[in-house]
């Protein structure tokens, strides 16, 4: 008889991070995440964290995730077989319709405790992978010029092949921060702009031709997430390939995006995308339009990082410099052993599964109450 589901445990974690981080125009020193953890009637268990962005409203984020899963998934997961994750997609989907992290946490944990008892590695269970090492991709705050070069060589210095610099609305400021660090790291690194939707079509274009002898390798949603015309008019007349990220929502926003021509590359997480299978299937979809993927989240936990590190090297349509950078922004671990990216690349993980165990008593340490 198959083993079922008999156990699901919902950690609401507070994981401080090693400075304050701003990213469009929100800034924060905790990142709060959920961990899960399911158990089988033979004793196998799967695990996942889920990461919601800094800009999360209610009710996503991450307590109002992990009391979700808690109160309204969770009891429904108990006698389900793990291993039918559509399934387990579907009910949880209908259960919690307006917070889809909470259906991602769930699924991957089902998908994780299925790959410890078939005794595979994560990238396994969605074809397997075509890449042993995967590289990361820096990044560069909204600095003055000369505080951004000395964040840039000390990526270039740690071994990062590309990195991001984050811009805001201000051609001047902007632009003088890119071209001193391309000036300052030479024509070898792959640079890439952000701003995190904070331009007009207008200050985008100046921006581009601002910045138009620094051969950048692309340039991340200038504009609002729904301005895809904004988007196609700066890809037209920029110069610069563009990438959509906050417009990629799900994969139905992804064929807007690519019906839009709006993009040159897309950029999904796990969570962003709706969970594993779903980003497996997006990544073979953007592959199919020529899309090239930049893949990962600004802040996450070694859990999804490490599934997004295992995802990324199922597809050679992934852009070498993962985005998925998030234990090197966290003081700490939920994990018995830390994940390091500090080089800037890593082996493809073992597994099984995500090849992690969780550390109780760090799982206690940084707990945040789950009062409701």
């Amino acid at each position: 008889m198959t083993a079922v589901i008999s156990k699901v445990e919902v950690f609401s974690i507070g994981m401080p991070l090693v400075g304050t981080f701003t990213s469009g125009g929100v800034s924060k020193s905790v990142t709060k995440c959920v961990v899960v953890r399911v158990t089988d009637t033979e004793g196998a268990t799967g695990i996942s964290s889920i990461d919601p962005a800094s800009t999360a409203k209610s009710p996503h984020t991450g307590p109002e995730l992990a009391l979700a899963i808690r109160d309204r998934i969770a009891p429904a997961l108990i006698g389900q077989d793990p291993g039918r994750i559509n399934h387990i997609l579907e009910m949880a989907s209908k259960l919690t319709p307006n917070q889809p992290g909470a259906v991602v946490g769930v699924e991957l944990a089902c998908v994780e405790l299925v790959c410890r008892r078939r005794g595979i590695a994560l990238h396994d269970f969605v074809g397997g992978a075509v890449l042993d090492r995967v590289q990361f991709n820096g990044w560069v705050g909204e600095l003055p010029p000369d505080e951004a070069v000395t964040e840039a060589l000390r990526w270039k210095n740690a071994g990062f092949k590309s990195m991001k610099i984050k811009v805001g609305n201000s051609v001047d400021k902007d632009s003088a921060r890119v071209m001193a660090v391309r000036d300052a790291v030479g024509k070898d690194i792959q640079l890439r702009m952000d701003a995190n939707m904070q331009c007009t079509v207008e200050q985008a274009l100046a921006l581009c031709k601002a910045v138009k002898s620094c051969d950048m390798q692309l340039f991340e949603q200038p504009v609002h997430k729904d301005d895809l015309q904004g988007l196609a008019k700066i890809r037209r007349e920029g110069g610069i390939p563009i990438m959509a990220d906050e417009s990629i929502s799900d994969h139905q926003s992804l064929i807007r995006v690519i019906k839009a021509d709006c993009a040159d590359y897309v950029k999904f997480g796990i969570k962003q995308a709706g969970g594993l299978l779903q980003a497996s299937r997006m990544l073979a979809t953007a592959e199919a339009a020529g899309l090239p993927v930049v893949l990962g989240h600004g802040f996450g936990l070694d859990l999804s990082t490490t599934a997004e590190i295992m995802l990324g090297a199922t597809s050679r349509n992934v852009v070498p410099g993962l985005e998925c950078v998030g234990p090197l922004k966290v003081v700490d671990t939920v994990a018995k052993t830390r994940l390091d990216i500090s080089g800037g690349s890593v082996a493809l993980p073992p597994g099984p599964g995500l090849g992690i165990a969780l550390d109780e008593q760090k799982l206690a340490k940084y707990g945040l109450p789950m009062d409701h």
